[in-house]
């Protein structure tokens, strides 16, 4: 029997909404659903299958059924499918248009070498979508002309400012996205010990000795720094190398940013040791301000509370 949609579109369309709704209610990270687990990709083919064995039973279910049928039966139930959308009252309603027979009612006087011109009426959903823009737009006058609401340009920095907030809060969960913004020091055992399995792997002994007591390159263990110390200065040093020395170039392509994370911690973790041929010191003594700043605000506050 006649469908409106046949069944070489209406399989397709299915089984392409089912994958579509799938791939976005299951969580399965950057690759697709269907490769990440295994039994969605069963069970689209299973239902794949089911599809296709519904249609063909469905089409012989409705030969059989035709064939059933007497010639007067089939004579209307052909008349019936031979209905088009065009010939209904719906159509009819929405279009409002006019058939051949009735053109002389809405038939013009104007004449165009031939060519007559019929007064047809705007079609229904044409008109109500032009009112729905005009009354969109005397609101958007009155809102943003009138009342005077926020305008593009604070919309857009409004936005900026929100999406700049989310991108920090994932930098904070993103543990290969440390930057060296939000690079924290590392105290834990496990991160320093990887830390220092990152410095041997790396063949940064060769110039800065097996305890960082230097060589070819500086001293890691002193007090003097050449490009400044602690957990941000040692990260961006690592990851950009040193304008002062090219030989101490970037890692940044070579060793990921959690990883030179843990490196710079167990860098500063030794910081004070005394190795065996320690190399002399270079650079000037750096200060972390940070933490002389607690310090005495930590000082300030047990006095206060002693007097």
């Amino acid at each position: 029997m006649k469908k409106l949609i046949p069944s070489y579109v209406r399989v397709p369309v299915i089984f392409a909404a089912v994958f579509a709704a799938m791939e976005y209610f299951i969580d399965s990270g950057e690759k697709p659903a269907f490769i990440e687990y295994p039994m969605v990709s069963l069970f689209l083919g299973v239902f794949l299958f089911l599809l296709i064995a519904i249609e063909i039973v469905v089409s012989a279910v409705d030969k059989i059924t035709f064939h059933l049928l007497t010639d007067e039966q089939k004579k209307q139930l052909e008349e019936a499918q031979s209905f088009s959308f065009a010939d209904s009252k719906l159509m009819k309603m929405l279009t409002r248009s006019k058939d051949i027979e009735e053109e002389a009612d809405v038939m013009l006087d104007h004449d165009y070498d031939g060519i007559k011109e019929l007064d047809n009426v705007l079609p229904p959903w044409w008109v109500y979508l032009f009112y729905g823009c005009i009354i969109f737009a005397v609101v958007y006058l009155v809102r943003f002309h009138v009342i005077g609401d926020y305008t593009q340009a604070e919309e857009y920095e409004k936005e900026v400012a929100l999406a700049e907030e989310a991108h920090a809060k994932y930098l904070l969960t993103a543990p290969d996205l440390v930057n060296v913004d939000n690079v924290e020091l590392l105290t834990d055992a496990a991160s320093i010990a990887e830390g220092k399995k990152v410095y041997e792997a790396n063949n940064c002994i060769s110039c800065h000795g097996q305890n960082l007591e230097g060589g070819i390159g500086p001293n890691l263990v002193d007090a003097n720094w050449i490009n400044g110390g602690g957990v941000k200065n040692i990260f961006r040093l690592v990851s950009e190398g040193s304008t002062n020395n090219p030989v101490m170039a970037p890692w940044k392509d070579v060793i990921k940013p959690s990883d030179i994370q843990k490196l710079s911690s167990y860098i500063v973790s030794l910081g004070g040791t005394n190795p065996a041929n320690a190399k002399d010191p270079e650079g000037e003594i750096w200060v972390d301000e940070v933490v002389t700043e607690t310090e005495t605000a930590t000082t300030i506050s047990d006095s206060t509370k002693v007097e």
